[in-house]
């Protein structure tokens, strides 16, 4: 860190005591309010230490598929199969939903090493949510964006309308196999839920707990947002979610603009781009299209849950029939 930053660094520790309410290592978010986190990009060190407890803490929600995979209708479908790649750590994936991207950049006379954790935003207005057909997807008062494993029929609606294509899909798992095994789409999306139990018990995510340098803090939106723009502000830094499709609850403060960093990235599937990105469901037809769909989501996503609970009573039954 060079003599700039680090007084740039001071000048922000001063007024970052003003603002309360925010949670990190050691301090727990309030209950029942719409939560944000806030990543300083200056602190990442790249150690990795988020991504390895961000695994560890969802390791028992990881896909197990079945195989061999039936031949998939229409043929020209494939299976989306990670479950030979469950160590790739270097994009997002069913069984990795964080991980570190590194950027070199020249700006303003520097060569700058940046890293960046990534990984779901958790949209305050999220089309994913919003638009999935079977109301698998869907947002919580806290602000966590979420999909329900055991009614997502993996038909990946969540992936397209997401500007950043975040979620994932492993075949040969979820309801599918009971209901459409050879369908194209066989599987179930996946990626960060914001450790929803932990904070729901009143932790903190597992991403936030484990980081060393104090990269990420979350708290209540409205004191989130301060923070970010007084470190914005006192840095000379650029914000990122903030107002990104409508506004996210992830908001990233970089020392160098978002479309230099973007410019700068490996980007492709599981690896998502950061530039501008206008609000999905801010016009009349989306948010028509998404009130439209609401109540016949809502409907599909009660069958799917009675279809669940039958499954999980038969299997119930044949354990206790083996046993006797």
């Amino acid at each position: 860190m060079n003599r700039r930053m680090f007084l740039k660094g001071l000048t922000f520790g001063a007024a970052g005591l003003a603002l309360p309410g925010v949670g990190s290592a050691g301090e727990k978010p309030a209950a029942g309010v719409e939560l944000a986190t806030l990543l300083d990009l200056n602190r990442c060190i790249g150690c990795g230490a988020c991504v390895e407890a961000c695994r560890e803490a969802n390791a028992d929600k990881f896909p197990e598929p079945k195989k061999p995979f039936p031949p998939m209708v229409p043929k020209r479908s494939k299976p989306e199969d990670f479950s030979d790649k469950r160590e790739e750590r270097e994009r997002l994936t069913p069984y990795n939903w964080l991980f570190i991207q590194t950027a070199e950049v020249d700006w303003q006379g520097e060569r700058r090493t940046l890293n960046m954790p990534r990984r779901c935003l958790h949209c305050r207005l999220p089309p994913c949510a919003n638009l999935c057909p079977w109301g698998a997807a869907r947002k919580e008062a806290n602000g966590a964006v979420r999909i329900d494993e055991g009614i997502c029929l993996g038909g990946a609606k969540c992936r397209d309308v997401c500007p950043w294509s975040i979620p994932q899909r492993q075949s040969g798992v979820g309801l599918y196999l009971d209901l459409a095994p050879r369908l194209a789409g066989n599987g179930v999306m996946y990626k960060c839920d914001r450790c929803f139990a932990r904070l729901a018990s009143g932790g903190l995510p597992a991403c936030i707990e484990a980081c060393p340098e104090g990269v990420q803090k979350i708290g209540p939106r409205e004191a989130i947002v301060a923070e970010a723009k007084a470190l914005a502000e006192a840095t000379g830094g650029y914000l990122y979610g903030l107002t990104e499709n409508g506004g996210t609850n992830t908001i990233y403060v970089s020392p160098v603009p978002f479309e230099v960093l973007d410019a700068a990235i490996d980007k492709g599937p599981g690896k998502p781009h950061l530039k501008p990105v206008a609000g999905k469901l801010s016009g009349e037809k989306a948010l028509a299209a998404a009130a439209l769909l609401a109540p016949l989501a809502g409907l599909a996503a009660g069958a799917l849950r009675l279809v669940r609970a039958a499954k999980e009573t038969n299997e119930e039954v044949a354990k206790e029939d083996r046993h006797e």
